[in-house]
Protein backbone atom coordinates (compact mmCIF):
# COMPACT_ATOMS: atom_id res chain seq x y z
CA UNK A 1 0.00 0.00 0.00
CA UNK A 2 3.44 2.35 1.08
CA UNK A 3 4.57 1.78 -2.33
CA UNK A 4 1.39 2.21 -4.66
CA UNK A 5 0.82 5.82 -2.80
CA UNK A 6 4.30 6.77 -3.19
CA UNK A 7 3.80 5.77 -7.28
CA UNK A 8 1.05 7.73 -7.10
CA UNK A 9 2.20 11.04 -5.68
CA UNK A 10 5.46 10.46 -7.52
CA UNK A 11 2.90 10.33 -10.62
CA UNK A 12 1.38 13.38 -9.09
CA UNK A 13 3.85 15.68 -8.51
CA UNK A 14 5.31 14.53 -11.99
CA UNK A 15 2.55 15.68 -13.83
CA UNK A 16 2.29 18.87 -12.09
CA UNK A 17 6.20 19.57 -12.56
CA UNK A 18 5.45 18.66 -16.45
CA UNK A 19 3.10 22.06 -16.30
CA UNK A 20 4.99 24.20 -14.21
CA UNK A 21 8.14 24.26 -16.37
CA UNK A 22 9.00 24.90 -19.62
CA UNK A 23 11.30 22.18 -19.97
CA UNK A 24 13.26 19.64 -17.80
CA UNK A 25 16.77 18.50 -19.62
CA UNK A 26 17.58 15.25 -17.96
CA UNK A 27 21.15 13.89 -18.59
CA UNK A 28 23.04 10.65 -17.66
CA UNK A 29 20.53 8.99 -16.76
CA UNK A 30 22.22 5.86 -17.42
CA UNK A 31 24.93 6.44 -14.81
CA UNK A 32 21.98 5.29 -12.81
CA UNK A 33 22.43 1.76 -11.35
CA UNK A 34 19.31 -0.31 -11.77
CA UNK A 35 20.04 -2.13 -8.73
CA UNK A 36 22.45 -1.56 -5.28
CA UNK A 37 22.96 0.70 -2.86
CA UNK A 38 23.39 4.27 -4.01
CA UNK A 39 23.68 7.79 -2.77
CA UNK A 40 22.33 10.70 -4.95
CA UNK A 41 24.42 13.95 -3.94
CA UNK A 42 22.62 16.61 -5.19
CA UNK A 43 23.77 20.56 -5.85
CA UNK A 44 20.95 22.33 -3.37
CA UNK A 45 20.26 25.91 -5.29
CA UNK A 46 16.14 26.29 -5.02
CA UNK A 47 14.23 24.81 -1.97
CA UNK A 48 12.41 22.01 -2.05
CA UNK A 49 11.95 22.03 -5.82
CA UNK A 50 15.26 20.42 -6.70
CA UNK A 51 14.52 17.07 -4.60
CA UNK A 52 11.20 16.93 -6.30
CA UNK A 53 12.72 17.15 -9.73
CA UNK A 54 15.14 14.71 -9.19
CA UNK A 55 13.04 11.96 -7.35
CA UNK A 56 10.35 12.34 -10.49
CA UNK A 57 13.09 12.46 -12.87
CA UNK A 58 14.95 8.73 -11.21
CA UNK A 59 14.01 5.51 -12.38
CA UNK A 60 14.17 4.23 -8.80
CA UNK A 61 12.47 4.90 -5.60
CA UNK A 62 14.57 7.41 -3.35
CA UNK A 63 14.64 8.30 0.36
CA UNK A 64 15.66 11.89 1.32
CA UNK A 65 17.02 14.17 4.28
CA UNK A 66 15.01 17.27 4.30
CA UNK A 67 15.57 19.47 7.41
CA UNK A 68 13.83 19.06 10.56
CA UNK A 69 12.12 22.19 10.57
CA UNK A 70 9.58 20.77 8.23
CA UNK A 71 8.69 17.86 10.89
CA UNK A 72 7.84 19.74 13.63
CA UNK A 73 3.44 19.30 13.07
CA UNK A 74 2.64 15.43 14.05
CA UNK A 75 0.31 14.77 11.01
CA UNK A 76 2.78 16.49 8.60
CA UNK A 77 5.59 14.35 9.94
CA UNK A 78 4.09 11.09 9.52
CA UNK A 79 2.57 12.45 5.65
CA UNK A 80 6.53 12.79 5.08
CA UNK A 81 7.27 9.68 6.11
CA UNK A 82 4.95 8.11 3.86
CA UNK A 83 6.74 9.73 1.25
CA UNK A 84 10.75 8.61 2.21
CA UNK A 85 11.48 11.78 3.86
CA UNK A 86 13.37 11.79 7.19
CA UNK A 87 14.26 14.87 9.54
CA UNK A 88 17.96 15.86 9.90
CA UNK A 89 18.94 18.01 12.06
CA UNK A 90 21.31 21.12 12.52
CA UNK A 91 22.58 23.79 14.62
CA UNK A 92 19.77 26.41 14.07
CA UNK A 93 17.72 23.58 15.16
CA UNK A 94 19.46 23.29 18.34
CA UNK A 95 22.45 21.61 20.36
CA UNK A 96 20.37 19.10 21.74
CA UNK A 97 18.52 18.00 18.93
CA UNK A 98 21.62 17.16 17.15
CA UNK A 99 21.65 13.52 19.26
CA UNK A 100 18.52 12.66 16.89
CA UNK A 101 20.82 12.44 14.00
CA UNK A 102 22.47 9.45 15.39
CA UNK A 103 19.08 7.29 15.14
CA UNK A 104 19.07 9.19 11.45
CA UNK A 105 21.99 8.27 9.88
CA UNK A 106 21.29 4.33 11.53
CA UNK A 107 18.13 4.28 9.39
CA UNK A 108 20.22 5.34 6.20
CA UNK A 109 22.77 2.85 7.06
CA UNK A 110 19.85 0.66 7.15
CA UNK A 111 18.57 2.03 3.65
CA UNK A 112 21.60 1.68 2.14
CA UNK A 113 22.35 -1.99 2.69
CA UNK A 114 18.42 -3.07 1.95
CA UNK A 115 20.36 -2.02 -1.63
CA UNK A 116 17.88 1.13 -1.93
CA UNK A 117 19.00 4.83 -2.91
CA UNK A 118 19.38 7.62 -0.82
CA UNK A 119 19.11 11.58 -1.72
CA UNK A 120 21.28 14.18 0.08
CA UNK A 121 22.30 17.74 -0.54
CA UNK A 122 25.99 17.83 1.12
CA UNK A 123 26.06 21.77 0.75
CA UNK A 124 23.71 21.69 3.75
CA UNK A 125 21.26 24.27 3.05
CA UNK A 126 20.39 26.13 -0.28
CA UNK A 127 21.25 28.90 -2.02
CA UNK A 128 20.32 30.44 -5.68
CA UNK A 129 23.56 31.81 -6.16
CA UNK A 130 25.69 29.51 -9.36
CA UNK A 131 28.40 28.23 -7.73
CA UNK A 132 29.03 24.92 -6.60
CA UNK A 133 29.40 25.45 -2.22
CA UNK A 134 31.35 23.65 0.39
CA UNK A 135 30.38 20.35 1.07
CA UNK A 136 30.05 19.24 4.47
CA UNK A 137 31.04 15.61 5.89
CA UNK A 138 27.86 14.11 6.76
CA UNK A 139 27.42 12.79 3.54
CA UNK A 140 30.25 10.93 4.05
CA UNK A 141 29.42 9.81 7.65
CA UNK A 142 26.65 7.74 6.01
CA UNK A 143 28.78 6.24 3.56
CA UNK A 144 30.99 5.23 5.40
CA UNK A 145 29.14 5.11 8.24
CA UNK A 146 26.94 2.11 6.86
CA UNK A 147 30.43 0.42 5.18
CA UNK A 148 31.89 0.16 8.89
CA UNK A 149 28.80 -1.34 10.01
CA UNK A 150 27.98 -3.73 6.68
CA UNK A 151 31.48 -4.59 5.27
CA UNK A 152 30.45 -6.18 2.40
CA UNK A 153 28.18 -3.41 1.43
CA UNK A 154 28.74 -2.16 -1.62
CA UNK A 155 27.97 1.75 -2.02
CA UNK A 156 27.66 4.01 -5.47
CA UNK A 157 27.87 7.76 -4.98
CA UNK A 158 26.09 9.62 -7.64
CA UNK A 159 26.86 13.70 -7.93
CA UNK A 160 23.81 14.88 -9.36
CA UNK A 161 23.94 18.83 -11.15
CA UNK A 162 20.67 20.97 -11.10
CA UNK A 163 20.78 23.92 -13.07
CA UNK A 164 17.84 26.76 -13.43
CA UNK A 165 17.77 28.95 -16.40
CA UNK A 166 15.87 31.22 -14.41
CA UNK A 167 15.20 30.08 -10.80
CA UNK A 168 12.24 31.38 -8.22
CA UNK A 169 10.35 32.74 -11.78
CA UNK A 170 7.80 30.82 -13.94
CA UNK A 171 7.99 29.32 -15.93
CA UNK A 172 11.21 27.19 -14.80
CA UNK A 173 13.49 26.05 -17.33
CA UNK A 174 16.19 23.34 -15.73
CA UNK A 175 18.63 21.26 -16.65
CA UNK A 176 19.36 17.80 -14.30
CA UNK A 177 23.24 16.20 -15.15
CA UNK A 178 23.65 12.53 -12.99
CA UNK A 179 27.61 12.27 -12.65
CA UNK A 180 29.66 9.21 -12.61
CA UNK A 181 29.15 6.82 -10.51
CA UNK A 182 32.01 6.86 -7.28
CA UNK A 183 32.32 3.44 -5.71
CA UNK A 184 32.46 5.00 -2.11
CA UNK A 185 34.73 1.72 -1.04
CA UNK A 186 37.38 2.44 -2.89
CA UNK A 187 38.12 5.48 -0.83
CA UNK A 188 37.02 3.90 2.94
CA UNK A 189 40.44 3.69 4.84
CA UNK A 190 39.60 3.03 8.42
CA UNK A 191 43.81 3.96 8.65
CA UNK A 192 42.98 7.42 7.74
CA UNK A 193 39.63 8.19 7.90
CA UNK A 194 40.00 11.93 7.41
CA UNK A 195 41.73 11.69 4.19
CA UNK A 196 38.99 9.13 2.97
CA UNK A 197 36.52 11.71 3.82
CA UNK A 198 38.50 14.52 2.04
CA UNK A 199 39.15 12.82 -0.91
CA UNK A 200 35.51 11.72 -1.63
CA UNK A 201 34.44 15.23 -1.00
CA UNK A 202 36.84 16.31 -3.43
CA UNK A 203 35.43 13.90 -6.52
CA UNK A 204 31.96 14.55 -5.72
CA UNK A 205 32.70 18.65 -5.63
CA UNK A 206 34.77 18.54 -8.96
CA UNK A 207 31.99 16.69 -10.37
CA UNK A 208 29.45 18.83 -9.00
CA UNK A 209 31.09 21.78 -10.80
CA UNK A 210 31.08 20.36 -14.14
CA UNK A 211 27.47 18.70 -13.51
CA UNK A 212 25.99 22.24 -12.88
CA UNK A 213 26.76 25.79 -13.92
CA UNK A 214 29.46 26.69 -11.34
CA UNK A 215 30.91 30.38 -11.10
CA UNK A 216 33.60 30.44 -8.66
CA UNK A 217 32.80 32.65 -5.85
CA UNK A 218 35.64 35.09 -5.67
CA UNK A 219 36.08 38.60 -6.64
CA UNK A 220 34.74 37.84 -10.03
CA UNK A 221 31.80 36.19 -9.55
CA UNK A 222 29.44 38.82 -10.03
CA UNK A 223 31.30 39.86 -13.20
CA UNK A 224 31.24 37.20 -14.26
CA UNK A 225 27.23 36.45 -13.84
CA UNK A 226 26.27 40.18 -14.77
CA UNK A 227 28.07 39.14 -18.46
CA UNK A 228 26.34 35.91 -18.95
CA UNK A 229 22.74 37.49 -17.63
CA UNK A 230 23.10 40.61 -19.96
CA UNK A 231 24.09 38.24 -23.04
CA UNK A 232 20.93 36.25 -22.07
CA UNK A 233 22.73 32.78 -22.59
CA UNK A 234 20.80 29.56 -21.81
CA UNK A 235 22.29 28.49 -18.00
CA UNK A 236 21.01 25.03 -18.87
CA UNK A 237 23.37 24.43 -21.75
CA UNK A 238 25.70 23.49 -18.71
CA UNK A 239 29.18 22.42 -20.82
CA UNK A 240 29.20 25.49 -23.05
CA UNK A 241 28.48 28.41 -20.00
CA UNK A 242 31.18 26.35 -18.07
CA UNK A 243 33.71 26.30 -21.22
CA UNK A 244 32.81 30.44 -21.15
CA UNK A 245 33.08 31.04 -17.92
CA UNK A 246 36.95 29.36 -18.17
CA UNK A 247 37.74 31.65 -21.48
CA UNK A 248 35.60 33.92 -20.44
CA UNK A 249 34.52 34.12 -23.95
CA UNK A 250 30.69 34.56 -24.23
CA UNK A 251 28.56 34.61 -27.20
CA UNK A 252 25.64 36.54 -26.98
CA UNK A 253 21.62 35.07 -27.55
CA UNK A 254 18.85 37.45 -28.91
CA UNK A 255 16.31 37.65 -26.30
CA UNK A 256 12.84 36.51 -27.32
CA UNK A 257 9.87 38.03 -27.77
CA UNK A 258 7.26 36.55 -25.04
CA UNK A 259 4.34 36.34 -27.92
CA UNK A 260 2.23 34.20 -25.36
CA UNK A 261 1.84 36.87 -22.94
CA UNK A 262 -1.68 37.36 -23.33
CA UNK A 263 -2.45 34.01 -22.28
CA UNK A 264 -1.42 35.07 -18.73
CA UNK A 265 -3.60 37.29 -18.30
CA UNK A 266 -6.35 35.05 -19.11
CA UNK A 267 -4.76 32.34 -16.69
CA UNK A 268 -4.95 34.54 -14.05
CA UNK A 269 -8.45 35.33 -15.02
CA UNK A 270 -9.25 31.96 -14.58
CA UNK A 271 -7.70 31.54 -11.30
CA UNK A 272 -8.48 34.71 -10.15
CA UNK A 273 -8.99 33.33 -6.20
CA UNK A 274 -6.24 31.12 -5.97
CA UNK A 275 -3.89 33.69 -7.60
CA UNK A 276 -4.83 36.37 -4.83
CA UNK A 277 -4.02 33.75 -2.46
CA UNK A 278 -0.99 33.38 -4.38
CA UNK A 279 -0.03 37.32 -4.02
CA UNK A 280 -0.77 37.30 -0.40
CA UNK A 281 1.28 34.51 0.89
CA UNK A 282 4.38 34.97 -1.75
CA UNK A 283 4.79 38.64 0.45
CA UNK A 284 5.56 36.02 3.66
CA UNK A 285 8.32 33.82 1.46
CA UNK A 286 11.22 35.40 2.94
CA UNK A 287 13.98 33.44 0.84
CA UNK A 288 14.21 33.58 -2.84
CA UNK A 289 14.64 30.21 -3.02
CA UNK A 290 11.71 29.45 -1.45
CA UNK A 291 9.31 30.85 -4.14
CA UNK A 292 9.35 28.29 -6.40
CA UNK A 293 8.49 25.70 -3.50
CA UNK A 294 5.37 27.88 -2.58
CA UNK A 295 4.08 28.43 -5.91
CA UNK A 296 4.38 25.03 -7.34
CA UNK A 297 2.80 24.21 -3.63
CA UNK A 298 -0.67 26.22 -4.50
CA UNK A 299 -0.44 25.00 -8.39
CA UNK A 300 -0.24 21.51 -7.38
CA UNK A 301 -2.90 21.70 -5.02
CA UNK A 302 -5.51 24.76 -4.70
CA UNK A 303 -5.48 25.45 -8.43
CA UNK A 304 -6.90 21.92 -9.56
CA UNK A 305 -9.47 22.15 -6.68
CA UNK A 306 -10.60 25.41 -8.46
CA UNK A 307 -10.90 24.21 -11.46
CA UNK A 308 -12.90 21.41 -10.45
CA UNK A 309 -15.54 23.66 -8.94
CA UNK A 310 -15.78 25.78 -11.39
CA UNK A 311 -16.14 22.55 -13.89
CA UNK A 312 -18.82 21.59 -11.42
CA UNK A 313 -20.53 24.63 -11.51
CA UNK A 314 -20.53 24.70 -15.27
CA UNK A 315 -21.63 21.49 -15.36
CA UNK A 316 -24.47 22.55 -12.93
CA UNK A 317 -25.76 25.18 -15.02
CA UNK A 318 -25.23 24.31 -18.50
CA UNK A 319 -23.62 21.05 -19.45
CA UNK A 320 -21.05 18.02 -19.24
CA UNK A 321 -19.98 19.14 -22.57
CA UNK A 322 -19.28 22.69 -21.44
CA UNK A 323 -17.77 21.20 -18.61
CA UNK A 324 -14.99 19.33 -20.25
CA UNK A 325 -14.03 21.81 -22.50
CA UNK A 326 -13.87 24.36 -20.23
CA UNK A 327 -11.28 21.34 -18.66
CA UNK A 328 -9.80 20.97 -21.71
CA UNK A 329 -9.25 24.68 -22.82
CA UNK A 330 -8.16 25.70 -19.61
CA UNK A 331 -5.18 22.66 -19.18
CA UNK A 332 -4.53 23.63 -22.74
CA UNK A 333 -3.28 27.31 -22.18
CA UNK A 334 -1.55 26.95 -18.75
CA UNK A 335 0.02 24.35 -20.95
CA UNK A 336 0.61 26.68 -23.86
CA UNK A 337 2.18 29.16 -22.13
CA UNK A 338 4.57 27.33 -19.32
CA UNK A 339 5.98 25.73 -22.52
CA UNK A 340 6.29 28.63 -24.62
CA UNK A 341 7.21 31.76 -22.62
CA UNK A 342 9.85 33.31 -22.02
CA UNK A 343 10.96 34.89 -18.78
CA UNK A 344 13.74 37.12 -17.68
CA UNK A 345 17.27 35.69 -17.24
CA UNK A 346 18.75 36.24 -13.43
Amino acid sequence: MKQLWYNFVKTYIKTGLFFYTKKIKVVGKENIPKKGAVLFAVNHPNGLLDPLLVTTNVPRNTYYLVRAAAFKKPLIKKFLATLNLMPIYRIRDGVKELSKNTAVFNDCYDILNKQRALMIFPEGSHDKRRTVRYLSKGFTRIIFGAIEKYPTLKIMVIPVGITYQNASQFPCKVAIHYGKPIIANNFYDTNDINNSIRTIKEKVSNQLKELSVHIPADENYETILNELNSKNVDFTEVNTINNSIKTRKIRSQKERLNFVKPLYFLIVLNSIIPWIIWRISSKKVDETEFVDTFRFTLGTIIFPIFYSIQAVILYKFYTLEVAIIYGIATLLVQLLYSKFATTTVK
